[in-house]
């Protein structure tokens, strides 16, 4: 039997998923970070990455044909040419970027994607700037301190690296907001002639999400037991690969993604760029990927109650009173989407006392910023939304589901797969049916 392994790298940790060419699982594995603090450190990313996988039967390795890999959207890095990072990466949600705001501005056109704190360009400019420390010798599982840095890579691109060994490959999915234009498909001369430099890290070599990039290296293959065949390909980003595991593919349809932030996206004939709200369009086919990413969400809700508090709570709050509690729920200063403002103040108040009340603010606050997202959307000329599938954490709370409902005024279902790992096993399928490798 032949099987497509997904692996997916999130804000807590790692998981994989292992799929044969129906869509069927044969295993799944999770491997959490320990430590929250250290969720920056390529060393416990390799250490989840082994584990994951050190985690599936040998008798169901040594059958997988193909390999995707997803990781958190513009959570980058600095290797040397040896691929040995060189600093500690740059998370997804880190507004650094902020400081290179005027040197971002005349690189880049009007209202374009990569004109937020947080891209993954803003980032780049950022350690071109010398913002990149000096790292300890041990960043990495046998690393060394590296050379000059030279190579610029995403998550999903560094991680995938160490199972085939090709450094410096890219997909246009986590590459979008480092610039790369996906009508064109290569890197656009203002983006080149702006970073021009001696000292600008390489950028990635860009290719379509699932584009088979390499067999596993020798020693991953020994070490897994990995058939000699077994294909790595490009990945995605996690909000993405959620996407993808509900196989949502009508027009209309969309995606929130309710982990520790929010995430959605708007399956759309029409594509929908506009920095002013953090919103952008990835590519998918023949259509577009309409959304954006907000910093609210579930870390906001663990950070005042427990997941047994939240599940207790949710049972006493009545989804059809609105709560008159009126909040913007962040964890820190900054927000991406739908207001892109890495100054937005958090507001958690006044706190009410009870904390059934207080936990229904915040909920019913998420959801009006959920609502809002998909306004906008609509507004700047996406497909009308027609349905709401729901992924993450979130997806399991039936009164906050209730709750969206009310505000999206649309059907808001759980899609059989919600689960990333899931959807990058089917980018690795998708790749390997397209190879002419499936059963």
């Amino acid at each position: 039997m032949n099987l497509y392994l997904g692996i997916d790298f999130g804000t807590t940790g790692a998981r994989s998923t292992i799929i044969d060419s129906q869509g069927t699982i044969h295993c799944e594995t999770e491997y959490t970070f320990a430590d929250p603090q250290q969720t920056e450190l390529p060393s416990v990313w390799q250490n989840a990455l082994s584990a994951v996988i050190e985690q599936i039967p040998p008798t169901i390795r040594n059958q997988v044909r193909a390999i995707a890999l997803d990781g958190t959207s513009s959570t980058v890095m600095l290797c040397d040419t040896d691929g040995i990072p060189v600093c500690e990466p740059i998370l997804y949600n880190d507004a650094r970027g902020a400081a290179v705001t005027e040197t971002l501005r005349a690189i880049a056109p009007d209202n374009h994607t990569v004109l937020s704190a947080t891209s993954s360009l803003a980032k780049l400019l950022w350690f071109c700037r010398g913002g990149a420390p000096v790292p300890a010798p041990s960043i990495v599982e046998g690393g060394h301190r590296g050379t000059a840095p030279t190579v610029f890579l995403h998550q999903a691109d560094w991680l995938a690296f160490l199972l085939h060994g090709k450094l410096g490959i890219s997909d246009y999915h986590n590459a979008l907001k480092l610039g790369f234009d996906v009508d064109t498909l290569c890197y656009p001369n203002w983006l080149i002639q702006g970073i021009a430099s001696a000292a600008t890290p390489k950028l990635p070599q860009v290719v379509a999400p699932g584009t088979p990039v390499g067999e596993v290296r020798d020693e991953v293959r020994s070490r897994f037991g990995f058939p000699r065949d077994c294909t790595v390909c490009a990945g995605t980003t996690d909000s993405i690969a959620a996407f993808l595991a509900s196989r949502v593919n009508s027009p209309g349809e969309a995606v929130t993604s309710l982990g520790s932030t929010l995430a959605v996206k708007l399956l759309s004939h029409t594509r929908v760029d506009d920095s002013r709200y953090g919103i952008y369009s990835h590519k998918l086919g023949d259509l577009w990927l309409v959304g954006g990413a907000s910093n609210t969400g579930g870390a906001v809700l663990r950070n005042f109650f427990t997941d047994v508090e939240l599940a207790n709570y949710s049972t006493k709050i009545n989804p059809e009173q609105e709560s008159l509690l009126d909040y913007y729920p962040l964890l820190k200063n900054g927000d991406r989407f739908p207001i892109n403002d890495p100054n937005l103040a958090p507001r958690l108040e006044p706190r009410p006392a009870d904390s059934v009340e207080f936990l229904h603010g915040l909920l019913e606050s998420i959801a009006r910023i959920e609502a809002r997202g998909y306004q906008l959307l609509q507004e700047l000329g996406a497909t009308p939304l027609t349905k709401v599938y729901t992924a993450g954490g979130g997806a399991k709370n039936a009164v906050w589901s209730a709750i969206r409902k009310r505000y999206l005024k649309v059907p808001v279902v759980t899609p059989v797969q919600t689960a990333a790992a899931y959807g990058t096993a089917l980018l690795a399928m998708r790749s390997a049916m397209d190879l002419g490798l499936e059963d």
